[in-house]
């Protein structure tokens, strides 16, 4: 860390840890959605929920949804914003074991119908870790174009997803494997250094076996 992550980043709010990380969290999952937000259940686990109400954690999470980042002059009035747009939110505690005292979980609908369900978890001066996608572990910051793809557990998903990224000209930077079981569901988590082409995604996406693609693009709307 440099001097600048322990002043903490330019932003608005009381905490670099309880708003400025709250906001990336519900940004990077509203851009890992890939669409508006419709309804979010948002549960609140540890600290987020026992101090986040005078860090305006809910309000943060809520403008990250909204696609604000954490220097907005609006993330103070992100949940009066929010019923303006017809956003439905649901607010509870979240149930997890040995989680991150500074943790949500985001059940996000979009507006075409999909869905999305996030763990993410707030390391201090903005720094986050997405913990979890759809029930599957994962580790990433969302600070790099990241492609998350859910698969069966079978050879040769690996290579496809490597060979296109090769074939598009995207460097990987990190590659992470999860899998729930052997032959059952397996996620691989690819953070990179180039965004990767629609194309490309569209292809995967197609790609017998290939349950689910979610790509999280950090280049600006």
């Amino acid at each position: 860390m440099n001097i600048f992550d322990i002043m903490g980043p330019v932003m608005v709010g009381p905490s670099s840890s309880h708003t400025a990380g709250a906001v990336k969290i519900g940004y990077i999952s509203r851009r890992l959605l890939g669409e508006p937000v419709t309804s979010a259940k948002i549960l609140l686990y540890g600290s987020f929920l026992t101090t986040g109400k005078g860090h305006g954690t809910r309000k943060a999470l809520v403008a990250g949804l909204l696609g604000m980042k954490p220097d907005d002059i609006r993330i103070p009035n992100a949940l009066d914003l929010a019923n303006e747009q017809g956003i439905e939110l649901q607010w509870g505690e979240a149930v997890l074991k040995d989680a991150h005292p500074n943790t949500a979980q985001l059940i996000l609908t979009g507006r075409s119908g999909r869905t999305l369900e996030v763990i993410g978890q707030s390391l201090g001066g903005s720094r986050i870790n997405i913990a979890e996608i759809d029930g599957i572990e994962t580790n990433f910051s969302g600070d790099q174009p990241t492609l998350v793809v859910h698969n069966q557990d079978q050879p040769g998903h690996v290579s496809e997803v490597t060979s296109m990224l090769a074939h598009k000209g995207v460097n990987i930077a990190t590659m992470q494997l999860y899998r729930e079981s052997r032959g059952g569901e397996a996620v691989m988590v690819v953070e990179c250094d180039q965004e990767i082409p629609k194309e490309g995604i569209d292809w995967l996406a197609k790609v017998e076996g290939v349950n689910k693609v979610t790509y999280l693009s950090v280049a600006e709307d």
